[in-house]
């Protein structure tokens, strides 16, 4: 039996299908459009998973959608109505979008896949939600948390899960506890993301990666815009908020008096931490604003986890389980991810790697098969390699086409080769197998450098990644080895590390030998084992071998404001377009010192393109 999943029409469309309860195939409609978050209809993520079945559209038994679009609709329509006449506009432009488009969902995804409406199923989102981390664990019973911004009504929910596998026991899912919109801990992230000069629904890890150079100077003044209760429970003062009144505005004037005025999007963000002894800017009143702006970010950073860290421990004294199964977009806040570990009172933590809206897609399918059909479990997701792969001859026959003066080069000397490359200074693009699912790179799309060097972090923030200089990198390291220098118990059998889903502290002694993935003292680590990417794991360890050091700066293949490469023709234009030194696609090998008069450093591209 094929299950199709489909999360799409606001943000991070998204496409999963499952062939007798086994994942076969997931991806994000962003990696084939190159539209970063792209929400469309994800045409490109279907057909992929379709053709990597092996099927058409017509053989599938069941499609899935992520949300319920009416009660959807009912929550805007009756918001909006409630909030004239400050809504008239915000009402007018929603009215327009849902009878236009999103009204007719169920018409347009009948059509599209051409399946009779019998086979189309709407599962809640926030059930879609919890699925997508419950039925992706490996526990049998679970307590349930999903964060996000707002699903139909639903901002919050909390209650616990069980599974059948195959011992007769029941699979069920119950949501006990909801906090309902306008009250969100998304949407009030979101807002001081705004506040603080990025893009909502795409730069709040942004704020998280800005709030260790702030202190928590703010606390007070965060509470005056979010109250937490004891039990986990909160509720913004909706009159510091305008994301329910305005088309877009997330915050308003009496926010702005409170806090101050908002950051400049194009200003530089430079303190006297990011950049010590003077360097860069010098002007004081600018490093004093900066900041200010820092010392919010870590304000509202702490609230989150504190009002997180709630939540879990009244979950556990509600459910009584040892597990826990987080989801929703905040559940990508890998900060207070790591303070649940260390702190909290569960002995179990899983994220889904994809655990904001395109997991949604998963869990859809995976909630049919389990809850609505009933059928017992027998699928972990280990690790989180369910793109599309591109075999050697198709990577060939894309070079050949180039023209370009690449090697085909065996593991055990391809690995030789790099590890001098990255001891060198170089940095390596790094191409295998098929792309991750979720937002993370994992070793089959990363750029990856030495992190020993300081001067690599810069290389690499302001030369290839061209982002904002106090952006951390990510350490990737053997697991074996992660309890020698991050200092959280159990990470050889942490279940959210493999994907990057928890910062964790760096032990004190290791600071100075992993300058470049040390974030004031922090690393947001992957650990990789051998059994889920032989080859990453296998560069590592030779790294490790050669210097000491079994870690690896890893980042996302792709350039600022693009989505992580997907073909060998994406990874080839992110590497001509920045200063990567080396490419590599499987066993191939590409250098720009061996190109020749086709790279032209000054224009970063291949000339005669």
């Amino acid at each position: 039996m094929y299950i199709l999943g489909i999360s799409c029409y606001y943000h991070d469309a998204a496409a999963a299908l499952l062939q007798n309860g086994q994942l076969v195939a997931a991806a994000e409609e962003e990696r084939f459009s190159r539209i970063k978050f792209d929400p469309n209809y994800p045409q490109h993520a279907i057909d992929f998973c379709l053709r990597q079945a092996g099927i058409s559209a017509q053989e599938l038994d069941y499609v899935v959608f992520y949300e319920k679009p009416l009660q959807k609709f009912e929550r805007i329509l009756l918001s909006t109505l409630s909030g004239t006449p400050r809504t008239v506009k915000l009402f007018r432009e929603a009215m327009a979008t849902w009878f236009s488009e999103k009204l007719w969902i169920k018409s347009h995804l009948l059509s599209k896949l051409n399946i009779p409406a019998k086979k189309l199923l709407f599962v809640e989102h926030h059930l879609t939600h919890a699925a997508s981390a419950f039925f992706c664990s490996p526990f049998k019973e679970s307590a349930i948390l999903t964060i996000d911004g707002v699903g139909e009504w639903t901002t919050t929910a909390l209650g616990r899960a069980t599974a059948d596998w195959g011992d007769g026991g029941t699979n069920a899912l119950h949501l006990e506890q909801e906090i309902r919109f306008p009250h969100s801990l998304g949407l009030f992230y979101s807002a001081f993301t705004a506040w603080l000069g990025f893009q909502v629904n795409n730069g709040e890890y942004k704020v998280m990666g800005m709030s260790p150079y702030g202190q928590p100077r703010y606390l007070d003044k965060v509470a005056q815009v979010l109250r937490l209760a004891d039990d986990g429970s909160f509720a913004l003062n909706m009159d510091y908020f305008s994301f329910h009144t305005s088309t877009s505005d997330t915050y308003n004037r009496r926010f702005v008096e409170l806090f101050g005025e908002p950051r400049d999007p194009q200003s530089e963000f430079i303190t006297d931490l990011t950049h010590p002894n003077g360097t860069g800017n010098p002007d004081r009143g600018l490093r004093a604003r900066n900041q200010h702006y820092a010392d919010v970010a870590m304000s509202i950073q702490r609230t989150t986890e504190e009002a997180i860290l709630a939540m879990v421990r009244q979950l556990h004294k509600t459910t009584g389980s040892e597990n826990l199964c987080i989801a929703g977009g905040v559940a990508l806040n890998s900060v207070a991810n790591g303070r649940i570990v260390r702190e909290g009172p569960f002995k179990n933590v899983y994220i889904q790697p994809a655990a904001g809206d395109s997991g949604g897609a998963l869990g859809a399918a995976l909630y049919a098969w389990h809850v609505l059909l009933g059928k017992p479990r027998s699928f972990v997701m280990e690790h989180a390699y369910w793109g599309e792969e591109y075999s050697p001859a198709q990577v060939a026959a894309f070079l050949r086409a180039k023209g370009l003066p690449y090697r085909e080069v065996a593991d055990d000397r391809l690995l030789d080769e790099l590890v001098d490359d990255l001891t060198g200074g170089r940095v390596v693009g790094w191409f295998q197998g098929r792309f991750e699912w979720g937002p993370r790179a994992l070793g089959n799309r990363s750029i990856l450098a030495d992190p020993r060097s300081e001067a690599m972090k810069e290389i690499v923030n302001e030369k290839i990644k061209f982002r904002e200089p106090f952006r951390p990198f990510a350490p990737a390291i053997l697991e074996e080895r992660a309890a020698d220098y991050y200092a959280t118990p159990r990470l050889d059998e942490n279940l959210l590390a493999r994907y990057m889903l928890l910062v964790s502290p760096v032990r004190a002694e290791r600071w100075a030998e992993v300058p470049a993935v040390t974030h004031l003292g922090s690393g947001r680590l992957q650990t990789v084992r051998r059994a889920w990417n032989q080859r990453y794991y296998d560069l590592i360890a030779r790294f490790g071998q050669a210097t000491g050091t079994p870690v690896l700066l890893n980042t996302s293949f792709n350039l600022r404001g693009e989505p992580i490469v997907t073909s060998p023709q994406n990874a080839f234009n992110t590497f001509v377009g920045s200063d990567i030194d080396v490419l590599v696609l499987g066993n191939f090998i590409l250098r720009k010192s061996e190109m020749g008069g086709r790279w032209d450093p000054q224009h970063k591209g291949a000339l005669g393109e």
